[in-house]
């Protein structure tokens, strides 16, 4: 991919000796794109990213983890700006031009002096840097670096995607702890870019679940620097470009998914036969929530009637009588009707797998929807009791 450097270090902001400093940055000024999230308690670098997303161009990503700079306050706000300052002076570039971003414990002032030192270092470095320290670098709680590169051609010009994410729990995105960083070397508008940004969200991260709590730093960024020689001009590019990005996005958010905290099993809830597309999103959705249905998964139990219990209480219409459910290809439920023993044995196998699918189809409509979602484990428990210790 043409004209991005990524570095990212140990800066001293975690304890351990642990990558926690990361940076991207573009050659040239790139078209901006970015999806926030909706929780109201926002952390003071989303605060400022939607104020520099106005202007619709970037050039510099500045990410640290281990801290969150949420619910810090003026100082806060303060820190953001001045540790965006600092790599504009590093660069030689507009302050404008430079967006941070941040992952970690609510509630703790950025420690200053460790981006004072590491800043420089980082960019010092960025030459000899590369992708796979700045995945490392966003990491909190995450098991393994997320990344997702792929290629794309528009009317016979070659252009990459990649994309790069951090999460793992806190995962419950309504957006668009997750974070993600696309860079693109395709040229295309600000206006054309936030619209399919907005519409890969829809349809990745915000259709995925970890542990049902929407972070105050959810984060997605694209920046496009437009030195390939593709072009988005026409909507035929956009329908091209729209499903490299989708498959980016979708990716990283099953990525996501399979690195949730403690997490065995990795499971898609499919919701069919819905009235409404509304319905089918609540359905899906309030299955993909339910602590209940995520601990039997761990526990390897095909008990369907939780699942149809979170169908019940979603707010969808629901017909006792209509509904089908399935694990992979395994009917056991049948017009609402238990299949027996034999079903549930064959089931009970389908769980054992680390990836599977769940089938509900309400038989009333022709509307479907879906999550990606994972299992509850001792070991999530363990994760989060201990997390600021």
């Amino acid at each position: 991919m043409k004209g991005f450097k990524f570095h990212g270090i140990d800066a001293g902001i975690k304890h351990g000796n642990q990558a926690d400093l990361g940076i991207i940055f573009s050659e040239k000024p790139a078209t901006l794109a970015a999806v926030f999230t909706k929780n109201k308690i926002i952390a003071a670098p989303v605060i400022l990213g939607k104020e520099k997303l106005k202007q619709g161009v970037c050039q510099a990503v500045l990410v640290n983890s281990g801290n969150a700079n949420c619910f810090t306050g003026e100082k806060g706000l303060k820190d953001a700006i001045d540790s965006s300052n600092m790599v504009a002076k590093a660069f030689g570039i507009s302050s404008e031009f430079v967006i941070v971003s941040s992952t970690g414990v609510i509630g703790l002032p950025l420690p200053m002096e460790n981006f004072e030192k590491g800043i420089p270092l980082l960019i010092k470095e960025i030459d000899s840097g590369n992708i796979d320290n700045f995945a490392k670098a966003i990491l909190t709680t995450d098991k393994t670096t997320k990344k997702v590169i792929t290629k794309g051609v528009i009317k016979g010009k070659g252009f990459t995607i990649t994309g790069v994410a951090k999460g793992s729990g806190m995962i419950k995105p309504d957006m668009a702890t997750m974070l993600a960083f696309i860079c693109t070397d395709i040229n295309i508008s600000s206006s054309v870019l936030q619209p399919i940004l907005h519409k890969s969200c829809d349809s990745s991260f915000n259709r995925i679940c970890v542990d049902g709590d929407t972070s105050t730093n959810d984060t997605v960024i694209c920046l496009a620097n437009g030195m390939s020689q593709a072009f988005v001009e026409d909507i035929d590019d956009i329908v091209i470009f729209q499903k490299s990005l989708d498959h980016v996005l979708f990716d990283l958010s099953k990525k996501i998914v399979k690195d949730g905290e403690g997490a065995t099993k990795l499971a898609k809830i499919i919701v069919k036969g819905a009235q409404n597309p509304k319905d089918a999103f609540m359905a899906a959705q309030t299955i993909a929530d339910s602590n209940l249905v995520k601990t039997a998964l761990f526990g390897e139990d095909p008990n369907w009637g939780r699942i149809v219990a979170a169908a019940g209480r979603s707010g969808a219409q629901v017909v006792m009588e209509q509904i089908d459910l399935k694990f992979d290809d395994v009917l056991i439920v049948d017009k609402g009707q238990w299949c027996g023993k034999d079903a549930e044995i064959k089931a009970n196998l389908v769980l054992k797998n680390n990836e599977y699918e769940i089938i509900l189809d309400l038989n009333i409509g022709n509307f479907e929807d879906y999550f990606l979602f994972c299992d509850f484990s001792q070991e999530y428990v363990t994760i989060n009791a201990n997390y600021r210790s």
